[in-house]
């Protein structure tokens, strides 16, 4: 086997990045990025009525906002069909597999009287071993030769080892009698061509491991290492279906989850290392492996997404906070932030990250610096804005022409002022929130001045006085 560890992803698209399909992908390239390997990407568009461009676009979107960055060129598994007929011909002259001429309508009344005699509905061809020379002029399709006795061994890294009775498998049809190869072969070809050394997908393929060792082993090609993950359920224990909400990975970007806290939460998904719960990237990269991979099913939670995203927004980089916000905007259609809004924005992270479990809730927080005056203040707002209120703000704007604008010093101004009006400061806030913000519930009254800084503080404050803006 080689030295060097490759791992693929290959969806079919025939939709949108399924969640499930998102933690296999996140899951092979934690793997191979962790060993210094290779993550490959293969799209599996031999179904031709049902794959779509759209639907490879909208994979190629999903692993791209997930930061899932594959290696080479995404390989499509309808281009190479030349090549998987070619190792179908090949078995059939080394005598691995062999020219079945049985018709669909003589497999099927073969089924029919298995089934009403309690037989094995196991279709053997009468071809199997037949002399060359009695054969037809006909079409056909080329079948390997499955063994008929012992069991064959699947050595899972995470499922342990599967044993199948070898009398249980068919000789599978590997090219269809008219010329086309099926799945099955098409897989096992382009993982050997691909040189991908250990297969990690969903435990619903875990039959047809042993049906792709067959090819395998009559090829002479090294079996890969298997890995068989569990399903993802929905809370109430069932598999992960539409019933349960948005499975589409864009989905979860369009409703605003960070991909490092998307990340996080998908390899949590089945995976464990210890009681770590919050790591980054590298961390994952360098603890990820198969044997930590459950047996069971996960249980997809959204609330536990939502606070490993607020932990990872808390983590951020302002910058990239930014960057990943506006991206966020553009995929969920909303406006595009102009350029002094970005910039405000990101001057304001540091008061808007902690406790904001998703961007729509850090844009809330953030409208003081989005919003441009006059403000509109809202209900509570409003409320907060009466005669009385406006007045001591008229007072306090020329207080604070002259003041310092650190935080230490508009702590000491606005203690001092409410004192000698005979207040305290937490009464003053509300009309402050009012003002700055046209909002009730926002960051505190001093990150908000700092932020906007004292031209736009004093305009705001002078605004809300007068009564502009409502």
């Amino acid at each position: 086997m080689s030295a060097q560890v490759v791992t693929r992803f290959a969806p079919s698209p025939t939709g949108y990045l399924h969640i499930g399909g998102a933690r296999t992908a996140l899951f092979n390239w934690l793997y191979a990025r962790g060993r210094g390997g290779r993550f490959l990407l293969r799209i599996e568009d031999t179904d031709r009525a049902r794959s779509t461009p759209e639907a490879t676009e909208a994979i190629l979107k999903g692993l791209t906002w997930l930061g899932l960055d594959w290696d080479g060129e995404v390989v499509s598994q309808f281009d190479r069909a030349p090549r998987h007929a070619e190792v179908a011909r090949e078995l059939l002259a080394r005598g691995k597999a062999y020219k079945c001429f049985s018709t669909p309508e003589e497999i099927e009344a073969f089924r029919e009287a298995a089934r009403a005699e309690g037989r094995s509905t196991l279709f053997r061809s009468p071809w199997r071993d037949a002399d060359p020379a009695t054969h037809p002029d006909a079409p056909y399709a080329i079948r390997i030769k499955a063994p008929q006795a012992g069991e064959t061994v699947i050595r899972d890294r995470v499922q342990g080892d599967v044993t199948i009775r070898n009398d249980q498998l068919d000789d599978m049809v590997m090219l269809r009698s008219d010329g086309t190869p099926v799945y099955m072969l098409a897989v096992v070809v382009d993982d050997h061509d691909m040189g991908v050394t250990h297969v990690i997908r969903g435990d619903d393929h875990l039959n047809n491991a042993a049906r792709q060792m067959m090819i395998y082993e009559a090829m002479g090609w090294e079996v890969p290492v298997w890995a068989h993950i569990p399903l993802i359920h929905g809370p109430d224990g069932k598999k992960l279906s539409k019933r349960h909400g948005a499975l589409g990975a864009d989905e979860y970007q369009k409703m605003g989850y960070p991909a490092a806290g998307m990340r996080n939460y998908l390899a949590r998904l089945g995976w464990s290392h210890g009681d770590d719960e919050i790591f980054t990237d590298d961390q994952a990269k360098a603890w990820f492996d198969l044997d930590g991979i459950g047996r069971s099913p996960a249980r997809f939670d959204l609330k536990k997404l939502e606070f490993l995203s607020g932990q990872h927004i808390a983590m951020s980089d302002d910058a990239a906070l930014r960057h990943e916000i506006e991206a966020y905007l553009a995929a969920s259609g909303q406006p595009a932030l102009t350029q002094a809004q970005g910039a405000g924005l990101e001057r304001a992270m540091y008061c808007l990250k902690e406790r904001s479990r998703t961007f729509p809730e850090l844009l809330e927080k953030a409208e003081f610096v989005l919003a441009s005056r006059p403000l509109s203040p809202d209900e509570r707002a409003a409320k907060a804005l009466d005669a009385v209120s406006r007045g001591i703000l008229s007072q306090l704007t020329p207080q604070l022409q002259s003041a310092s604008w650190t935080r230490d010093d508009l702590e000491v101004e606005l203690a001092a002022f409410a004192e000698a009006r005979g207040t305290t400061f937490g009464k003053l806030a509300a009309p402050l929130r009012a003002a700055l913000a046209g909002r009730a519930v926002t960051p505190s009254v001093f990150d908000m001045m700092l932020v906007l800084g004292r031209e736009e503080t004093l305009a705001r404050l002078a605004d809300a006085a007068a009564d502009r803006g409502r």
